[in-house]
């Protein structure tokens, strides 16, 4: 056999090898996740009605909090579809209503934005399509230039990448901004909504974000999924903080991230969306109501020890989640850490992060 034969047989071996290694790999991963469950289906038909969280022993009235999201359904010039994410607005909706609050939603235009679902829903993010309250409010949303400031008693700014686009600009949203810090309300911000806090000027000339404390969607976080995010839009987020004077604070990606200074709370990614209502609703002077947390949230608190903590720490957080205090894990969201790890080219991270999941798999 000559040399090039050799050659090209060893090629096609090796190419083969490595196919079936990698199906068999795949197999085995996807093994580690939950099978689907008929019966889950069903969460698409959850209401308000079926949430213990929203029906039982809620307080009296307290009054209005504001909720703003994004006018914009495409990413600039590159015309990619956006708007505002559904699982940033219905979370932070229902611990503001569980805790006594009215919401109205404004955006910088009204009418109805255009919003992004996700895979990801959960009960709450059913049942906030469900909630006809809920959808009159979205699908009729009033213009910024109508909002009566003095009827609210803090903002809450929710993600979405359109937010890049009208936020920064808009007049109205800086005056409220500038108002409501000024006068000691609440402002709340999570993900790219922290884009309303750009350009924002005090009565005295000095920048809003001069000196404090902020977390949003991070310059890592965005040019992981979007390589040409710097051209797509018109500043990455983290950068425009810092220039504009903020103390940026940097969570791990993906992971929850909050950041407080005085009356201003931000929070980097759609994972931090809980802890920022909840930190809202505090800083208005309540306890936030307690309510069942979610496997998605116990499946961050496990991937933040393993990055502070290490492996070990990481598997007996796990284990005590679930055999002491029987609470729920997110198999799914352990999983796409893995992937994301492996995007990053941190084989040991990821390596790591799939021994949780098979250790998740041993504990369901």
């Amino acid at each position: 056999m000559s040399r090039k034969r050799k050659i090209i047989k060893w090629s096609l071996i090796t190419l083969v090898s490595v196919i079936i290694l990698t199906a068999g790999f795949g197999y085995w991963f996807m093994s580690l996740l939950p099978a689907k469950d008929p019966a889950a289906a069903n969460i698409k038909e959850t209401t308000v009605s079926d949430l213990y969280y929203l029906t039982q022993n809620l307080p009296a009235y307290r009054g209005k909090v504001l909720a703003v999201v994004t006018s914009c359904s495409v990413m600039g010039e590159s015309m990619k579809p956006t708007g505002y994410e559904l699982t940033e607005l219905s979370r932070a909706y229902y611990v503001f209503v569980a805790n006594g609050f009215e919401v109205d939603v404004a955006s910088p235009e009204g009418g109805k934005p255009s919003v992004v679902i996700d895979e990801d829903m959960g009960e709450f993010d059913f049942a906030f399509l469900n909630d006809n309250e809920a959808q009159a409010k979205v699908n009729n949303t009033i213009a910024m230039k109508d909002v009566v400031a003095d009827d609210y008693l803090a903002v809450y700014f929710v993600g979405g990448k359109g937010t890049m686009f009208d936020f920064p600009q808009n007049e109205h949203i800086q005056s409220l901004v500038s108002e409501y810090y000024e006068e000691g309300k609440v402002i709340g911000a999570v993900c790219h909504g922290p884009a309303a806090l750009v350009n924002v000027t005090l009565s005295d000339g000095s920048q809003l974000l001069d000196g404090k404390q902020v977390s949003s969607f991070t310059n890592k976080e965005e040019l992981l999924l979007i390589k040409d995010a710097k051209s797509i839009f018109p500043f990455l987020l983290q950068d425009k903080l810092v220039e504009n004077g903020a103390i940026f604070n940097e969570g791990y990606m993906y992971l929850e991230k909050v950041s407080e200074d005085g009356n201003l709370i931000t929070g980097q990614n759609p994972w931090s969306t809980w802890a920022v209502a909840e930190a809202v609703v505090k800083r208005l002077g309540y306890e936030p109501k307690a309510r069942m947390i979610s496997g998605e949230e116990n499946s961050v608190v496990v991937l933040n020890i393993l990055e502070d903590h290490g492996y070990d720490k990481a598997k007996e957080s796990m284990t005590e989640l679930r055999t002491v205090k029987k609470l729920p894990l997110n198999r799914g969201l352990i999983a796409m850490h893995s992937i994301v790890a492996v995007m990053q080219w941190d084989i040991t991270k990821a390596i790591k992060i799939i021994g949780l999941l098979k250790h998740a798999k041993s504990l369901a």
